[in-house]
């Protein structure tokens, strides 16, 4: 059982969460969720399933990664670029991850896209904060990442970490809206299944080798894992503004 540093139970409400295949999970992201007091409504509308008219009745909404792109024309993806007018009007906190931040930044009128060159991020690389993002928090020094697509900082966004190959990779838009490329909510079980069953993209340009992944794990996730739980008690806090 992961040990979270939080008081638990402090929060209530509902959490609306974003999924986008089957049989992903919310993972340590859910984890914290529930520790910290709060209820998941669990939706995949690239599945079919419908979105709310407005979240009167939620704390707030996390959207999390896929396999497919922001730019796709997908029914259910065109409706959650849509549904960020719906999160952005509300004030409620927002966090985008990977596909979740990427369909932020559509929303908002930047770029997704991939490298020119073809070069992505699947495995462990270096993150650097922002003097914005510095003077924030402390942020991890190596995350991990699975994605081939890459965004543009939307206008009146505030950049908070860099990297090499991806220079975007976590934002602030406004007070309440969070996004991020890389990923922090893979359990083991769920970076294990990735390994697997993302193994075919292991030979494009960049990409690291599956046993990698799992060594940099061993190194490099303990940190990763003490900066979600303190940006989630950032994003999610324990006595919110009233809206």
């Amino acid at each position: 059982m992961t040990r979270f540093d939080l008081a638990p139970n402090s929060r209530s409400g509902r959490v609306l969460i974003i999924l986008h295949q089957e049989t992903s999970s919310a993972g340590r992201v859910g984890q914290l969720l529930a520790h910290m007091g709060f209820e998941a409504d669990i939706r995949r509308p690239v599945l079919g399933d419908p979105l709310p008219a407005d979240l009167k009745t939620h704390a707030g909404v996390v959207v999390f990664g896929g396999p497919m792109s922001a730019n796709d024309d997908d029914d259910g993806i065109r409706r959650e670029t849509r549904f960020m007018e719906v999160v952005l009007k509300s004030g409620k906190p927002y966090f985008g991850i990977c596909l979740g931040a990427q369909i932020l930044v559509n929303h908002l009128g930047g770029r997704v896209a991939t490298r020119d060159d073809g070069q992505v991020e699947i495995g462990w690389y270096g993150l650097e904060a922002t003097p914005t993002g510095e003077a924030m928090m402390e942020w991890p020094s190596m995350v991990y990442q699975f994605h081939r697509e890459g965004f543009d900082l939307p206008r009146g966004a505030e950049l908070l970490a860099t990297a090499e190959a991806y220079p975007n990779q976590a934002f602030r838009y406004g007070e309440n809206a969070w996004a991020i490329q890389f990923h922090a909510e893979l359990t083991l079980t769920m970076m294990h299944r990735w390994v697997v069953r993302g193994a075919e993209r292991f030979s494009l340009p960049g990409a690291q080798q599956g046993r990698a992944h799992l060594e940099g794990r061993r190194i490099y996730d303990a940190a990763l894992l003490d900066w979600l739980t303190r940006f989630m008690d950032r994003i999610f806090p324990a006595d919110p503004p009233r809206i």
